[in-house]
């Protein structure tokens, strides 16, 4: 049965299109590894870091690569997502590669130490000509923290809580009557099913996503546990204190700044770590970044947001150059030039003394005044 979509134009008229099969096999591959919302199937607000494509799944400790998966993702809660894509059209869409996928994930939970996926996620990341330390950033979303993030990443492997995923231009029940059965038995790892169908008219592509495999009892046993928190003035400065007096005193004369300068106080979602972040508004311009003060796993620490920070005078390198230089003489601390296009962070223990904090707020002050000299 041939299927269809119909797309309205901007001219009002309406344009057909038919599904059409992929080409080759690389083009789908392609599509997720670009694209890796599509393995939510349109679902839920779950969002995929690359590790790597075509990664090599050994056998035995130490020992060589004996397979090749085609993908390697993780989720924002850390857990590991295993993506093999074959077209209906490969005969090995109906049970070989069932097989196959248990081989990948029975060696890769017990064989991939975790530093050699973070080493293959700043590959991927250079590969693209990025940061890697600011894409993650990006993808963490203030939730929690990169060293948190890789640490979960750990746990979640030696648990075996991981995904499976099998992706296709369409699922064949041989599949499908599969991928649901191990999901239901398969606790805590999730098996699931993508089918990306592919339907074009004229100039016009669409890509239609359908996750197969996830039914509401399977789905509660297979929570991830990980609760967002929202932060509040009370219970950020509450768990600081009860780690460290110090720290909890730097931290909230930089609070007390803030308010006194009228900026905006914007409070943190991690699930164990707290955050605020100063935020000013001025003029038409909502939600500047100046500055962050993070909990942290091991300390807590104030950090420059360099790649949220997208407002002259400091979406620049230029501009970012003069912060630092500013800085240096504030505080006497040094920002390498590779930093400023990351997001390089203070201890605030290197700013229990007087004198430096005085300069460190300084600083700040004179950050917020080239702010609104540009804005103005």
């Amino acid at each position: 049965m041939t299927h269809r979509i119909f797309h309205v134009k901007d001219d009002k008229s309406l344009e057909e299109l038919t599904e059409q099969p992929y080409d080759a096999e690389s083009l789908l591959q392609e599509l997720i590894a670009k694209y890796p919302n599509l393995l939510g199937g349109g679902e839920g607000d779950r969002r995929w870091l690359l590790i790597k494509k075509e990664i090599g799944v050994p056998f035995e400790s130490g020992g060589g690569n004996r397979w090749s998966l085609d993908h390697l993702f993780v989720d924002q809660d850390a857990i590991p997502t295993l993506v093999e894509v074959k077209r209906i059209s490969d005969t090995r869409i109906r049970r070989e590669v069932v097989g196959q996928m248990l081989d990948y994930a029975a060696n890769a939970v017990l064989f991939w130490p975790v530093e050699r996926l973070e080493a293959e996620f700043q590959i991927t990341a250079e590969k693209q000509g990025r940061d890697s330390d600011s894409i993650l950033q990006e993808f963490l979303q203030n939730e929690m923290e990169p060293t948190q993030f890789w640490s979960l990443v750990r746990t979640n492997l030696q648990a075996n809580k991981i995904r499976l995923v099998f992706v296709s231009d369409e699922i064949p029940n041989e599949l499908r009557r599969i991928v649901e059965f191990l999901n239901q038995q398969m606790n805590p790892a999730e098996v699931l099913a993508l089918e990306v169908k592919q339907f074009v008219g004229g100039k016009t592509r669409s890509l239609v996503p359908r996750l197969i495999g996830k039914t509401s009892g399977a789905d509660v046993r297979k929570s991830s546990g990980v609760q967002k928190r929202l932060w509040n003035e009370d219970s950020f400065f509450q768990v600081l204190k009860e780690r460290s007096n110090k720290e909890f005193e730097v931290a909230h004369r930089i609070y007390e700044w803030a308010i006194a300068k009228n900026l905006r106080i914007a409070w943190g979602q991690g699930a164990t770590d707290g955050a605020f972040f100063v935020m000013l508004d001025y003029g038409d311009k909502i939600g500047i970044y100046t500055v962050a003060v993070r909990q942290g796993w091991k300390a807590a620490y104030v950090q420059f947001q360099f790649g949220q920070m997208t407002e002259p005078p400091f979406d620049k390198i230029e501009g970012r150059q003069e912060l630092a230089t500013y800085l240096k003489k504030a505080t006497n601390f040094a920002l390498s030039e590779d930093a400023l296009n990351k997001y390089p962070s203070i201890r605030l223990l290197e700013l229990v003394e007087s004198k430096r904090l005085e300069g460190f707020l300084s600083f700040l002050d004179w950050v917020v005044d080239k702010y609104k000299g540009t804005l103005s």
